[in-house]
């Protein structure tokens, strides 16, 4: 149901922009949002995106992370601009209470 896909390895301070199509009708589906999980660590939210195009953002990537969503496409992106080694993980979208079966998401590497 959800594809995320753009991740790799990228040097501090560089860009990566992250992608997500989902089988669904995101309108219908309401707030998306990205998460991220490093080894060892719980899933996080990193970002969300209501219908009304709203962003909320954890405090660790406000500023550098933009969060967007093309309802036509059912997508959604998540563009990491100045990345740090501490934003290595695994990616993946889903609503922003995880109401779908979550994808293989799509690793970032952060070289320093």
């Amino acid at each position: 149901q959800i594809l995320e896909l753009g991740g790799g390895l990228v040097q501090a301070g560089g860009s990566l922009s992250l992608s997500c199509t989902v089988a669904r009708n995101i309108w219908r589906l309401g707030t998306m949002a990205w998460f991220r999980q490093a080894p060892g660590e719980q899933r996080e939210l990193v970002a969300s995106i209501s219908n009304a195009k709203y962003t909320d953002y954890a405090e660790s990537v406000k500023g550098r992370f933009t969060i967007s969503r093309d309802d036509t496409e059912n997508a959604v992106y998540l563009q990491m601009n100045s990345p740090v080694p501490e934003d290595t993980a695994v990616y993946y979208c889903n609503t922003q209470h995880g109401a779908l079966i979550w994808g293989q998401g799509t690793q970032v590497t952060v070289s320093s």
